[in-house]
């Protein structure tokens, strides 16, 4: 069977719910319910999605030899992702705390201790390479020597840089370079979504490129077909935290079009998809299975804001 085989960052997450933004002083306060810590992190938000999905995945990450490293281990043990590639190379593990409102709006704060700095090994790499059909890099440095090797192997490579504003951005230039799949958000971009995604293209030459539009939608871009196409959002139940969606929204996309190569279809199924899971205050959290999320689909229960 083929796998998926995704590098990305696993954290503790810390999720706090504040009555709005700015957030007055006030020495203590007694959110009840309002705080929850959990396992998080882009690869591992993709990585669980994907598995409830029905895929099986392969999952490469750095975590630290403590407390919380072990909860990670316990975590994926439950959710049944093997921790076979989840490489314990720093002291400590990665966390974020994100402050989420009623609205939805939310204020991230991550921690990467010392991941940025800590190279993954590469037999662990060789290892997990064999029999994956499509290889999720997301942009963290120790995914950044596979982009090559993944590329030479002959293996679609899906990636999102997220916040993105600059074509020559020096973080996430071989991401894109290296994408056939390259997903990104429209918060910082410096000219229309239709505008930048041709730009892009035409550095890059990605076959695909989605751009998250928040409440608008997204916008699908196809290389081979020189189209834009943009998708309205829909809904499909009430916002509690909208940490997450994008991280969603690319899992989803990867699912369907590692099996059906129709990147149309596989984004209006993310899309729906996304918008269920903001229904919950986790980032890793209100993922559908693949049965449910077309039951939801053919029922219409979603609808366009």
């Amino acid at each position: 069977m083929t796998k998926i085989l995704v590098s990305g960052l696993i954290n503790i997450e810390t999720t706090l719910q504040v009555e709005g933004f700015p957030i007055g002083y006030m020495p203590v306060r007694y959110p009840f319910n309002g705080v929850n810590s959990t396992v998080s992190g882009v690869g591992y938000n993709v990585s669980k999605a994907l598995h409830t999905l029905g895929d099986e995945v392969n999952f490469l990450s750095i975590i630290g030899n403590d407390f919380a490293g072990k909860v990670v281990c316990e975590t994926m043990a439950v959710l049944g992702v093997s921790d076979q590639y989840i490489f314990p190379g720093i002291e400590r593990t990665a966390q974020s705390v994100i402050l989420y409102d009623k609205d939805g709006r939310r204020q991230i704060n991550v921690d990467l201790k010392d991941i940025q700095a800590t190279a993954y090994p590469e037999r662990m790499f060789a290892r997990a390479l064999p029999s994956t059909s499509l290889a999720v890099l997301c942009n963290i440095n120790f995914s950044r020597p596979f982009l090559s090797r993944a590329r030479q192997a002959g293996i679609l490579v899906a990636t999102d840089v997220h916040t993105i504003s600059s074509l020559d951005d020096e973080y996430n230039r071989d991401f894109m370079q290296a994408a056939d799949i390259l997903f990104m958000s429209d918060e910082s971009l410096p000219c229309s979504p239709e505008e930048w995604a041709r730009r892009v293209q035409e550095r890059y030459g990605n076959e695909i490129i989605v751009i998250g539009l928040g409440a608008k939608g997204a916008l699908l871009s196809v290389r081979l077909d020189h189209t834009f196409q943009r998708f309205p959002a829909v809904q499909t139940r009430p916002i509690v935290n909208t940490i997450g969606a994008g991280d969603a929204l690319f899992s989803c996309f990867i699912h369907f079009y590692d099996k059906t190569r129709d990147p149309n279809e596989s984004l209006r199924k993310a899309m729906i998809f996304a918008s269920w899971k903001i229904g919950e205050a986790g980032a890793a959290d209100g993922f559908l299975t693949e049965p449910e999320l077309e039951n939801l689909v053919r029922s219409g229960r979603s609808y366009h804001e």
